[in-house]
Parts: C-alpha cells; sequence; structure tokens
C-alpha cells in the first residue's frame, strides 16, 4: 500500500498525525516542487516525490491536510490532480483548507461533504454543492473523504476503514481513545496493534 501525502507551505501539523501514524509502511511526501516546504508549525519536510511525478495509479490514497494557501489558489494544482484520482477510482481525503480547494474546483458539486462551516466553503467561486453539506465530522462519499479543521480523529478515522488498516471494533477504539479518551479502548486498540 503506498499512501500519498500532499506537504506544502503553511501545512497544518494537527491534521495528517492520527493517520499517518497508523498507515502500514507510512506515507510518501508530495511537495508542488522538490523544495523543502514549512508547515504552520514551523516543521521542514522534503517532499519524496514532486506533484507532476505523481499518477493515480501509482497511490492506495492522496490525503490534502489544510494549509493557509489553499484559499488564495496557489494549492489549484493538488486539487486538479484530486480530480485525477477521483476520476481513476483512488480515494482522496482532505481536510480544511483542502476541502475549501476541492470546493472551488467544483468536485463537491455532486458529493456529500463537511468542513469548517458551510459559510467558508460558499466562499469558494466553483463551489456548487451546497446541497450536499452534511453538518458531521467526517464524511465519505464516492472515494472523497472530507473533515472540518476540528476533527483530525474522524478524519483519520475514516481514512483507516477505507484503507482497511483495522476491522470496525477496532476503529470503533481508536475514535474512542483518541476522541474522548476512553481509557477502556485502550486495551482493545493496544490489542489490534500488537
Amino acid at each position: 500500500m503506498t499512501v500519498h501525502l500532499a506537504v506544502y507551505d503553511t501545512l497544518a501539523d494537527w491534521e495528517y498525525g492520527h493517520a499517518v501514524a497508523h498507515i502500514p509502511g507510512g506515507v510518501r511526501t508530495v511537495g508542488p516542487t522538490g523544495a523543502t516546504v514549512t508547515t504552520k508549525g514551523g516543521l521542514r519536510i522534503e517532499p519524496d516525490l514532486t506533484l507532476d511525478g505523481l499518477r493515480p495509479l501509482d497511490s492506495s490514497m492522496l490525503i490534502l491536510p489544510g494549509a493557509d494557501t489553499w484559499t488564495s489558489g496557489a494549492l489549484t494544482a493538488f486539487a486538479y490532480t484530486a480530480r485525477e484520482f477521483l476520476h481513476e477510482g483512488v480515494p482522496v481525503a482532505a481536510i480544511c483548507g483542502a476541502v475549501y480547494g476541492l470546493a472551488d474546483e467544483g468536485l463537491l458539486d455532486e458529493r456529500a461533504h463537511t468542513a469548517a462551516a458551510p459559510e467558508f466553503l460558499r466562499a469558494a467561486n466553483g463551489y456548487r454543492g451546497a446541497a450536499h453539506y452534511r453538518d458531521a465530522d467526517a464524511v465519505i462519499d464516492q472515494d472523497l473523504i472530507t473533515a472540518g479543521p476540528t476533527e483530525p480523529v474522524a478524519f483519520a478515522r475514516e481514512i483507516l476503514n477505507r484503507l482497511g488498516v483495522f476491522e470496525p471494533p477496532v476503529l470503533d477504539a481508536f475514535q474512542r481513545l483518541y476522541q474522548h479518551s476512553d481509557p477502556e479502548a485502550y486495551a482493545v486498540f493496544a490489542a489490534a496493534r500488537a
């Protein structure tokens, strides 16, 4: 399984960690170019490959975290790539600002989705999907996973579910442990990872 994580300047560090920490074999990072990117938290990441070298057939999923630069149009090429992935039947997971970028590209017009708030998406010029907005922690529809910025655990749960990393009872324990600090969930989750 090869999962690709998009990386770009102002990447929201807190949005992808729960998912990538549990993906077997980790992830390969994809940058706009080969240049080192700096996340919102100051972490410097050298991409494993560039966006122009990424092909849907070489991937199990593309994860698009949020970043301050999504609303400026600076990351439009990643939205174009998401369109290619979805067209080829390869899942895409987007959270926070990346959902805005997909909305602007028209990728949410016919799919159920969520985000920070419906008002956030209405600011995207290409967005015509308000009828499909769901007030939920995370939504999956037609190989597209979306979540708002305050839901990295629900986002991770849907990613791990779609990739088949854990069975449903373990996914439930994962969410109860990391989102609700449920001590009873620890034993279930720890046993699955042993």
